[in-house]
């Protein structure tokens, strides 16, 4: 075991994780949205259209793979500022943060992506055949191409960005405090959900709606990673399902708004949650089996420190 093990190393001071998480998602919305302030200025009266939706940048007369790129932005921006602050304030590297090791398990992370995308795959065709009338044939267009390769580009540093935060670095300084599994996984959940609840989603449905379902995904991935031990499974599942999401399937209310194949027009989310879960519960015994992880029961144990080098308190 490395991942939770190792959060007892370096420098893990309340107020140094404040200061990184302030300073990241700063950086993010300030940086990061410099090439969308740029656009605003050229085009001053769509302010207030965008003010209405935040998440729909048509109005700024941009290309939609343009915009898609603009809203992606910063968290490439955001995962930099991340990459480059945790060593000075908390003594560790980002592998540390990634799995207590100094290699990147890629094949975890690939084999993670293609398990969660077989199964959507899966999902979506029943949709479309159960449901046709529910769905319209939006994009087979050539813009499609640029619409994959910037999905397969720039999603996976926005799966990165966000699990690197939650699933490593909270949850391994939540380990510090309780120095056990549950603890972080259902801390770094809520939180997770909490941070998506600007989303258009949570407008259009309802804040209670909603919160279920990104508190779920967040224990869906804490689970994969506390039982892979490293974030990097989590990663390929996060990337997989949003990557899809929107070269595939895009509706009105989607956070990141692209020329997807396929306009959904009615969504109910209840029914999504439940899909949401049993395809969690399918993707952890697919991997499981896979990777041969330990029993669920492993998730209530207590974490021993890796105590070399450590500096817990300043």
């Amino acid at each position: 075991m490395n991942h939770l093990e190792s959060s007892f190393t370096g420098k893990n001071a309340f107020w140094r994780y404040f200061i990184m998480i302030v300073a990241v998602l700063a950086v993010s919305n300030t940086i990061g949205s410099i090439p969308l302030v740029i656009a605003m200025l050229k085009n001053p009266s769509a302010i207030s259209d965008l003010s209405a939706n935040p998440s729909d940048l048509s109005p700024l007369g941009l290309d939609p793979n343009i915009s898609f790129i603009y809203m992606l932005i910063p968290f490439v921006i955001g995962l930099a500022a991340f990459v480059l602050l945790v060593r000075p304030l908390n003594g560790r590297t980002i592998m540390n943060v990634i799995n207590g090791t100094g290699t990147f398990r890629w094949n975890r992370f690939f084999i993670s992506a293609g398990v969660w995308l077989i199964i959507s795959i899966i999902y979506l065709f029943i949709n479309l055949k159960v449901d046709p009338g529910n769905f319209s044939l939006n994009n087979v267009s050539s813009t499609l191409i640029p619409l994959v390769i910037i999905s397969v580009l720039f999603i996976p540093f926005q799966a990165a960005f966000e699990e690197i935060l939650f699933r490593g670095y909270l949850m391994q300084g939540f380990t510090v405090m309780l120095r056990n599994r549950l603890f972080p996984l259902v801390m770094t959940s809520v939180l997770f959900g909490l941070m998506h609840s600007l989303n258009p989603e949570v407008d259009e449905f309802g804040f209670l709606t909603m919160m279920p379902q990104y508190i779920l995904f967040g224990l869906i991935f804490g689970v994969i990673t506390i039982l892979d031990d490293g974030i990097e499974s989590a990663i390929g599942i996060h990337a997989a399902n949003n990557a899809f999401l929107c070269i595939m399937v895009t509706n009105e209310a989607s956070a990141l708004q692209t020329p997807a194949v396929w306009v959904q027009h009615t969504i109910h989310p209840w029914i999504e949650f439940g899909v949401m879960l049993l395809m969690g519960i399918v993707t952890v015994l697919i991997l499981a089996g896979i990777f041969k992880w330990k029993s669920l029961t492993f998730l209530a144990s207590t974490v021993e420190p890796k105590m070399e080098g450590a500096d817990q308190i300043v």
